[in-house]
């Protein structure tokens, strides 16, 4: 086991037995516990279009799902466990290795092990655990999501705010990383600019995971105000020692129209700034996005718009090699308004993205459904190939079965084209994927 883990347990061990009185105590707060989880069922088939090597059409099944313990809490403090595991079913010949883990394997991790204090309106968790931030995120689109290990203290003493601060060790790279490889198109679609393939299901150094170089991890604080009227506020700042200082900022409206309360007009703006630092382990970082979403919704449907822009690389920047002008998220991080479900060339140097999206919730029998196109001009100077425009068009269904409580069947599709570009040609692609979710 590793030393940070096996401090951990020392340390929870000497709480425990530190704080509780007596023996009925401790018996409590494990015996009213909770157990809770979800089985998932994997399936996805993609063809490839236009030059694709040999791997022209792949696809695989997986079952797995997480199981979680949760102790009741005693005196504020409580503990936690998270099983996470894959398992392939069936697959083609040609196999996605999304699904699955370093050598096409099945594989499980002990995704979550935390300590979690509270008192009033202050929390603690420390250990392994998921993270749902702007740049640090679980990513959960296949089957075992992103975890970290990471130590965040959370207060909500303010009214109508939230200040976090946090400190990220560690990074186990979840299943959908696997779609790269390492690269420019890997480190700015949220995985590793060495080896994205490779590094999954172990808890590695941020550092180590991104650049292949040990680092002292990443140090993290944000602010959340929603005290205004139909405004929410969020900024973030996430200090990567020795690779890069990380801003994000959010600001979201919701009017409220007096001469309509069937329409509801929303808008937000992301802006992203990186500088690399210390000993620059991830080469000299210099970048830029901003972002602008506008949407209306009518009654069940909602449709919106958003455009984005990532600062340009100079030709003398893109011979220097490395990063420079490019937003990198190596950590799973993909906040972005013009992402696609695939396709998330937004965040590559002098990349002007655009998307548009509708979607209808069928309230009365659990069925929503969403459509959405979305497309990536890149400049010359992006360092990824040579294609110059790419575009995905997909879909997303879900469906809750009102008499299967707890039960989600979700149908999505995608549909690349010109996605890459390279001598042999152009590479698009039709994938479909079904996915069974069971809560409990």
């Amino acid at each position: 086991m590793k030393k940070e883990l096996a401090l951990s347990v020392v340390v929870l061990s000497f709480i425990i037995t530190t704080t509780l009185s007596a023996a009925e105590d401790l018996n409590a707060m494990f015996s009213e516990g909770k157990v809770s989880g979800q089985i998932r069922v994997f399936w996805i088939d993609r063809e490839y279009q236009g030059s694709a090597g040999n791997q022209t059409h792949r696809g695989s099944s997986a079952l797995g799902g997480h199981l979680k313990y949760e102790s009741a809490e005693f005196n504020g403090l409580s503990v936690a466990a998270a099983f996470y595991t894959t398992n392939e079913l069936d697959s083609r010949s040609t196999k996605d290795r999304t699904l699955l883990g370093r050598d096409n394997e099945n594989y499980s991790i002990l995704g979550e092990a935390y300590l979690h204090y509270r008192y009033k309106n202050t929390t603690f968790k420390g250990g392994r655990q998921k993270l749902s931030t702007p740049m640090l995120g679980d990513d959960d689109a296949r089957m075992i999501p992103n975890l970290f290990e990471a130590y965040v203290l959370t207060n909500r003493d303010i009214v109508n705010m939230t200040l976090t601060l946090g400190h990220v060790t560690k990074f186990a790279q979840g299943t959908f990383g696997r779609s790269y490889n390492g690269g420019i198109l890997s480190a700015t679609s949220g995985y590793s600019y060495v080896d994205s393939l490779n590094h999954v299901g172990s808890f590695t150094n941020v550092g180590t995971y991104a650049f292949n170089e040990s680092t002292d991890g990443i140090t993290m604080a944000s602010i959340d105000y929603t005290g205004i009227d139909n405004l929410k506020l969020e900024l973030w700042n996430y200090y990567a020692h020795d690779i890069m200082n990380i801003t994000y900022a959010e600001a979201n409206y919701s009017p409220k129209l007096l001469f309509s309360e069937t329409l509801k007009p929303y808008t937000g703006v992301q802006i992203i700034k990186e500088d690399s630092i210390g000993d620059e382990v991830g080469g000299k970082i210099d970048s830029i996005f901003t972002a602008l979403k506008v949407g209306l919704k009518i009654e069940r449907l909602d449709i919106s718009f958003a455009y984005s822009k990532t600062g340009e690389n100079s030709a003398s920047e893109l011979l220097s090699g490395g990063i420079t002008s490019a937003i990198v998220t190596p950590w799973g991080g993909m906040p972005a308004y013009t992402q696609g479900m695939v396709t998330r060339h937004m965040f590559l140097a002098g990349t002007s993205a655009s998307k548009v999206a509708a979607s209808y919730n069928f309230k009365e029998i659990g069925l929503s459904t969403a459509v959405y196109y979305a497309l990536f001009d890149m400049d010359a100077n992006s360092g990824y190939g040579v294609e110059r425009r790419a575009s995905e068009a997909g879909f997303d269904t879900i469906f809750n079965p009102k008499d299967i409580k707890n039960l989600q069947l979700r149908l999505r599709g995608n549909f690349p084209r010109e996605y890459a570009e390279t001598t042999a040609g152009k590479t698009g692609w039709n994938e479909y994927r079904f996915i069974v979710n069971y809560n409990f």
